[in-house]
């Protein structure tokens, strides 16, 4: 995937955008008559939901964030607002209203944390449906790294799946932008930009926060640029709880 700039609308552009545009750009664009469900799938603080956020935007998408306490007629209300239409009547009629509207819209569907569906069987055959039915839109569901074992015990939703998307782990040119958006005057070195990347196994999320204590602490030295030499001891924010002392 060629590198654009590293930051675009005000956000850094990094590599999962990249992978979430490329595969909503595959399902906007398949031929006719494939299937057109995508799944992006990774561990927690990835950036999934940024970059699938970002993408419904570039493309005008409908964007649906899960939650556990959903029933499916509450999905289907929740998508049915998002779409623009009022929800009447059973769950069959509302689930021929999104389809409807889906197919005469022709917008890609973002349904985000969609592990809450995953362990029922009776939602994911809800969005199989809305699939099949509103000619095969294009749905892009996202959510935590089991969610391709999740799908798989759903042979006829896992079938129908055009695009795998697995979210790629925070790159050292990732790093690069993201410190070109929260570190403002300061610059972080290679060095300890290698040691970040390698300490957040993965996390945008905690690279993020690095950044921000990095610059905060820069700020405080009277630091221009940091190096690994200059960091010196001082720890790295990893994502686990600090250990009592003597423990």
């Amino acid at each position: 995937m060629q590198e654009t700039s590293s930051i675009v609308n005000g956000m850094a552009d990094l590599a999962n955008i990249q992978l979430a545009a490329v595969v909503a750009e595959t399902l906007l664009n398949r031929s006719a008559g494939q299937d057109g469900i995508g799944v992006m799938y990774g561990p927690s603080g990835f950036g999934k939901t940024v970059a699938v956020s970002r993408v419904a935007n570039l493309h005008d998408g409908y964007y649906v964030r899960l939650s556990d306490t959903w029933t499916r007629k509450v999905m289907l209300q929740k998508i049915l607002f998002e779409l623009g239409v009022t929800a009447v009547g059973t769950l069959s009629n509302m689930l021929d209203q999104a389809a409807e509207q889906l197919a005469t819209s022709r917008r890609l569907l973002i349904l985000d944390e969609f592990d809450y569906a995953a362990s029922s069987a009776a939602k994911v055959n809800l969005i199989r449906d809305l699939h099949d039915n509103s000619n095969k839109s294009a749905i892009l569901c996202v959510g935590e790294e089991a969610l391709s074992f999740k799908l798989a015990e759903h042979k006829n939703f896992y079938g129908r799946v055009f695009r795998w998307a697995p979210a790629q782990p925070v790159s050292l040119a990732d790093a690069h932008k993201l410190m070109a958006m929260y570190c403002g005057p300061v610059t972080v070195a290679d060095d300890l930009l290698a040691v970040l990347v390698k300490q957040v196994k993965g996390s945008v999320r905690l690279a993020v926060n690095n950044l921000e204590f990095i610059k905060e602490t820069a700020i405080n030295e009277g630091w221009d640029v940091v190096t690994r030499e200059h960091w010196g001891n001082r720890t790295l924010y990893t994502g686990s709880a600090p250990r009592r002392g003597g423990e």
